[in-house]
């Protein structure tokens, strides 16, 4: 195995600022090594480790990746935790399933060459039940992953976080492609921590769904992702995943009511504010 160089000779032919590429991971041998290697274009890469029982570390370590060992703090603060370990102001931030493509890269290095913007969005392609979805939710997935620190960061939410910013985001071109290759069962158990997670942040924030809007949210997310996003069109992969977001938004709107009980619910207006962000997958 051969690490990357990440000691900026590819900068300086370049011209460009000093890149970062962080990651956060736990037991994610099996994806690691992919993942690093689409990265050798960086400068450094950081992987954080979360408790790995596998040899993760180990794989990350001979690729030339800094390995930083921290207890689990949620998605949001572990990213940026990452992100604050990072030797260069210019970060990438990548999950361990994920790779770069090669019409990825090139738009990066172009990009940082001439930075026209600090917080930059890029097309996420997933992988589902062996099908690269292309349609629906599964694409495209604009994800913002590539930022100034200075300028952006990580929220402190524990699952579904997101990248805040002041400033505003620009589009790259080319696929940050995600492929897990976990099996279903898994995924269905992921979602059901998710939706948990996400219930009590509602729950926390006093939102309590109200019976017409458990039943009306799901039936309209799988219009748009199915229909007028050309979610069928991904066959019966693309269905799944359609219909798994669905019954999320369901199950999470259910399980939030649970935990409000019999309080008096929050007004339709504030209720839609606040659980905004946690309308994604």
């Amino acid at each position: 195995m051969t690490a990357p160089d990440y000691r900026g000779k590819a900068r300086l032919a370049e011209q460009r600022p000093a890149l970062s590429a962080v990651i956060i991971a736990r037991d994610a041998a099996r994806h690691i090594d992919a993942c690093l290697a689409s990265l050798a274009f960086v400068d450094e890469v950081v992987v954080v480790d979360s408790g790995s029982a596998d040899d993760t570390r180990e794989r990350a370590r001979a690729r030339g990746a800094r390995v930083i060992e921290h207890a689990w703090l949620g998605f949001g603060p572990q990213k940026q935790l990452a992100v604050s370990e990072a030797a260069h102001d210019w970060v990438l931030c990548v999950d361990a399933d994920e790779r770069v493509s090669d019409a990825l890269r090139a738009s990066i290095l172009a990009t940082l060459a001439a930075p026209r913007a600090f917080v930059y969005a890029m097309p996420r392609c997933n992988r589902f039940m062996g099908r690269w979805l292309r349609h629906g939710e599964g694409y495209p997935d604009w994800s913002t992953r590539l930022f100034h620190r200075a300028h952006a960061r990580w929220s402190d939410d524990v699952v579904h976080e997101r990248v805040v910013s002041g400033e505003v985001v620009a589009k790259l071109s080319g696929d940050l492609l995600h492929d897990s290759a976990e099996s279903l069962e898994r995924y269905l158990e992921k979602q059901n921590r998710y939706t948990t997670l996400q219930a009590e942040r509602l729950a926390a924030a006093g939102v309590r769904p109200g019976a017409i809007a458990i039943a009306v949210r799901p039936l309209a997310r799988f219009l748009k992702m199915y229909v007028l996003r050309l979610g069928f069109l991904d066959g019966f992969p693309g269905f799944v995943h359609i219909a798994i977001g669905c019954w999320n938004t369901f199950t999470k709107n259910v399980k939030a009511r649970a935990l409000t009980g019999a309080r008096a619910p929050t007004t339709v207006s504030s209720a839609s504010s606040s659980s905004s962000e946690l309308e994604r997958r």
